[in-house]
C-alpha cells in the first residue's frame, strides 16, 4: 500500500479514533500533546503501570509489555504509513512499553526511585547519548523494520535507565 501524505494537521482527535492503530500508537490521546508528547507518554505510562500492577502478577505483566509490543508494532507500522512520516513524534507507544518494562523490573520501589527512573528514561531517551543513539539509527524507514526502530531507540533507553539504576543501588545502597 502506498504512503498516504496528509498535512501535518491531521494530528488531531479525528486522526487519533479514525483507526485502532492510531489510537495504540499515539498512546491513547497523549501523543497529541503538543509539548513534549514523549515525556506526556511516559508519564500516562507510570500512572497507568501503577494502576495495572495491583490487578496483575509478575508474569501476568511481563505477558502484557510483550503483547503491548507486538500490537504497537503493528500500530506504528499502520501509523506512519497513514501519517507519511517514518518516526512522527506522536507516536509514543514506544516510550509507553518500554518504561512499563523498566517499572516491571523495577518495582516495588519508592516513590524517589520511581521518579528517579523517570527522569534517568525521559534523559535517555530525548538526549540519545549511546548506545541509544545509535540504536535510534538502525532501523530506518516505513514497514516492519522502521516500526521496530520506533521501539528499539526506547528499549537501549530502558535499557540504560536500568543499567544506571543498578550501578546506584548497588553504590549506595
Amino acid at each position: 500500500m502506498p504512503a498516504i501524505t496528509p498535512p501535518i494537521a491531521v494530528l488531531n482527535a479525528k486522526f487519533l479514533l479514525s483507526h485502532p492503530a492510531h489510537f495504540i500508537a499515539l498512546g491513547l490521546g497523549s501523543g497529541l500533546s503538543p509539548k513534549a508528547p514523549g515525556t506526556v507518554g511516559t508519564l500516562w505510562a507510570w500512572l497507568a503501570w501503577l494502576i495495572m500492577q495491583t490487578w496483575l502478577s509478575p508474569l501476568a505483566g511481563g505477558v502484557v509489555i510483550v503483547l503491548a509490543t507486538l500490537l504497537g508494532w503493528w500500530a506504528a507500522q499502520v501509523t506512519t504509513r497513514h501519517l507519511g512520516i517514518a518516526d512522527p513524534g506522536a507516536i509514543v507507544w514506544d516510550e509507553i512499553v518500554a518504561f512499563w518494562l523498566v517499572l516491571w523490573l523495577l518495582m516495588p520501589a519508592s516513590f524517589i526511585l520511581q521518579v528517579t527512573a523517570f527522569v534517568l528514561f525521559r534523559f535517555f531517551d530525548a538526549v540519545k547519548p549511546p548506545p541509544v543513539g545509535w540504536a535510534d539509527q538502525v532501523f530506518k524507514g516505513f514497514g516492519w523494520r522502521g516500526a521496530w526502530g520506533i521501539y528499539f531507540d526506547d528499549f537501549v533507553a530502558a535499557f540504560c535507565t536500568l543499567l544506571v539504576m543498578a550501578i546506584g543501588l548497588r553504590l549506595f545502597a
